[in-house]
């Protein structure tokens, strides 16, 4: 695990991050002043009970939501005030996103899906980049194969073979497990572990098992929409001793 210290850079900072959603008796608060770097060349869980903030708050570090207020600063770019048209181009040269639900495109091969990045960035797809990112997740075998002849954890794969072969300055991860298998899981876990280990590359994800949360660096907690622990080189037990005193 990488050695973690406040003196690192963030990857991605927030800032005082505040952001509500419409109901109809009013604006509900779901993140509530923010402030939270995430250190590059590791691997950060994003935990709390249901309702927390979690997947708000990747969305905004991300810049696929855009917060009421507050910095969201990748580099010395603010993403939260970013245009639409400058938020794509961040997203798609800087920023990767692996989804719970995979979102691999069911009329193209694995081969496909994995290129896709690389096309949308109207560069020259080179296909031995793209074989080795397959290769690196163990599916070099399944490039010719659709999504449907793929297993969950399989489909997971692709997924994060599709994430890192654009080579993204970060990886935001949204409970890439939480449809899998243990041992499934278990393997999406290595592959994230093996991806800041090995290239240095910067993973943030969300996630509610104990276990996955101990191959982090870093957990962060949060409960009512605010920070309220962290918890450095985690192990399984820790993590779940932490998450039953913000569940009560």
């Amino acid at each position: 695990m990488a050695l973690l210290t406040d003196i690192r850079l963030p990857a991605v900072q927030l800032a005082a991050v505040s952001k509500s959603y419409p109901s109809a008796a009013g604006a509900v608060p779901v993140l509530r002043e923010v402030s939270l770097g995430f250190p590059q060349r590791a691997l950060t869980a994003v935990m709390g009970p249901s309702g927390s903030g979690k997947t708000t708050l990747l969305n905004c570090a991300a810049g696929l939501d855009k917060p009421d207020s507050g910095k969201v600063l990748l580099g010395d770019t603010d993403l939260a005030k970013c245009g639409e048209r400058e938020l794509t181009v961040v997203r798609r040269s800087r920023i990767g996103f692996v989804f719970q639900q995979f979102n691999l495109l069911p009329m193209l091969t694995a081969y496909e899906n994995v290129a896709l990045p690389l096309r949308l960035q109207r560069g020259r797809v080179k296909r031995d980049r793209v074989r080795e990112a397959l290769r690196q997740v163990g599916l070099e075998d399944k490039a010719d194969r659709r999504p449907a002849q793929l297993s969950g954890g399989q489909q997971q794969r692709v997924a994060i073979a599709r994430t890192l072969v654009a080579e993204p300055e970060i990886v935001f991860a949204d409970e890439p497990t939480g449809s899998l298998d243990r041992r499934s899981g278990r393997q999406i876990m290595e592959l994230l572990r093996d991806s800041v280990d090995r290239v240095g590359s910067t993973v943030v994800m969300v996630t509610h098992d104990p276990a996955a949360a101990a191959c982090a660096d870093r957990v962060v907690f949060l409960s009512d929409g605010k920070v309220v622990g962290r918890l450095d080189h985690p192990t399984a037990e820790a993590v779940a001793q932490q998450l039953s005193l913000w569940e009560r």
